[in-house]
């Protein structure tokens, strides 16, 4: 136990480099991108939903326990312009000590044409990039766990490589009379080992805070998850977009109130989910991310943007999930996962 925790204080020190980094602004952005459809039916982030699926675990290491035990996770993602993305992740128990996992994420941007200076065709090249996941967890008691994720990275980009390390450390609360979990997470700490063009760049770190509860009369269970708290201030500012908003008469640019401002960038960080449990075996999923929809929205058309859905069912050994993620007008993600327990097929009948 003592080694785990002292790795989780080492990464919480290295982290505090990079407090003032702005979220997008490093490299390895695929590491942000949901991979799970249950996480993106709830908004695109949950560290704190406390179910057998080892995709789940990818949030939040501190969420890996006995009951993902030999389950196998698949998760496809139909993404934009053709650049497809998932993940693969297999639970163990590890008697004496703890849980493992062991996965990989991977994104996949397709084949593009490589040209020459005067825009002649001289072949093909691919871009893709890997994240293996060496997952471990271990409770501290009947309520808390902690957990930390060793993520090795591989990017290449045309004729362009890089490696990475980077980790993430999690604490866990559960109380199963309250039906409540409640999380912190450290993501995405490490470093560049070798980069694409021999400067180092940094990785976006992020520090995540959230909660679930089930209500108790009602088939409801509300997340509510708040990300880069190291980093108030999410908001971009296009200068196109400020001199569009100035006062025709006077030039003067329309300014918010401090409360309206504030309250702007509290939203930013939060996500929040719903699930609606119709049956053991079928739920259905709605969240709102707000940031997302103010960066990404058509002012004139605002449609859903910012807001997903999805739906999960079991049949015999099979758990089958699917999301859909509003990003933009001009379109949207689906997510497609398959989970199973691998030891449901070698069970010896006892009757």
């Amino acid at each position: 136990m003592k080694p785990l925790l002292i790795f989780c204080l080492l990464l919480l020190i290295t982290a505090l480099s990079a407090f003032s980094q702005m979220g997008g602004a490093g490299v390895y952005q695929f590491l942000y991108l949901t991979n799970s459809p249950r996480v993106a039916a709830l908004g695109g982030n949950n560290i704190t939903l406390d179910e057998s699926d080892p995709a789940l675990a990818y949030q939040n290491p501190s969420l890996l326990n006995d009951s993902m035990d030999k389950h196998l996770a698949l998760n496809y993602v139909n993404y934009f312009s053709d650049i497809n993305y998932g993940y693969v992740g297999y639970a163990f128990k590890v008697p004496k000590y703890g849980d493992a996992s062991i996965g990989i994420h991977h994104i996949n941007y397709g084949k593009f044409d490589a040209a020459d200076d005067a825009g002649v065709i001289s072949g093909k090249f691919y871009a893709a990039e890997y994240a293996f996941n060496l997952m471990f967890s271990r409770a501290i008691d009947s309520s808390f766990r902690v957990g930390v994720n060793l993520k090795p990275v591989y990017s290449v980009l045309e004729h362009y490589k890089s490696f990475g390390l980077v980790a993430d450390a999690g604490i866990s609360y559960t109380n199963n009379k309250r039906q409540l979990t409640a999380a912190l997470v450290l993501k995405n700490c490490g470093t560049q080992i070798k980069s694409y063009d021999g400067r180092i760049e940094p990785i976006d770190f992020d520090i995540q805070l959230g909660i679930t509860k089930k209500l108790k009369y009602a088939p409801l269970r509300i997340s509510v998850t708040a990300q880069h708290l190291e980093n108030w201030n999410l908001t971009f500012t296009d200068p196109q977009l400020t001199s569009a908003s100035a006062d025709l008469i006077t030039g003067e640019t329309k300014k918010k109130s401090k409360l309206s401002k504030n309250g702007d960038e509290l939203m930013r960080h939060i996500i929040i989910g719903t699930e609606i449990i119709l049956s053991k075996n079928f739920y259905v999923g709605l969240g709102y991310n707000y940031q997302r929809r103010k960066e990404m929205l058509v002012e004139t058309r605002p449609f859903m943007v910012g807001t997903s859905w999805g739906f999960g069912f079991r049949i015999s050994k099979f758990h089958f999930s699917y999301a859909r993620s509003s990003f933009h007008l001009a379109g949207a993600s689906n997510l497609f996962a398959i989970s199973t327990n691998l030891a449901d097929f070698y069970k010896k009948d006892t009757q």
